[in-house]
């Protein structure tokens, strides 16, 4: 069973920066795909990126040149810089490992980005 854990997340003032980590265990490979997702409060979860072994990264357009997604595959741990925040990327934000067709979710990490 993969396990996820992340950390990182806290309170920001607009145009501040943040760099989210999320480890995984439980593997003894390689995860295929992993990325992060947000849920603001009373919103839909959302995908703000994801970064797959052989084909590269996926950004939501929102975050594109602000948030860059990077991995240390080796150890299966991935981050998340976020810079330039804005309130708008206040969130729960969500690690996520993709193998065999199953999803894997950390319990997530609050980020607020104060005005």
């Amino acid at each position: 069973q993969v396990q996820l854990v992340e950390s990182g997340g806290g309170l920001v003032q607009a145009g501040g920066s943040l760099r989210l980590s999320c480890a995984a265990s439980g593997v003894s490979f390689v995860i295929n795909e992993m990325g992060w997702y947000r849920q603001a409060p009373g919103k839909q979860r959302e995908l703000v990126a994801t970064l797959t072994i052989g084909v590269g990264t996926n950004y939501a357009d929102s975050v594109k040149g602000r948030i860059t997604i990077s991995r240390d595959s080796a150890r299966n741990t991935e981050y998340l810089q976020m810079n330039s925040l804005k309130p708008e990327d206040t969130a729960v934000y969500y690690c996520n490992a993709r193998q065999w067709g199953i999803a894997f979710w950390g319990k997530g990490t609050m980020v607020t980005v104060s005005s």
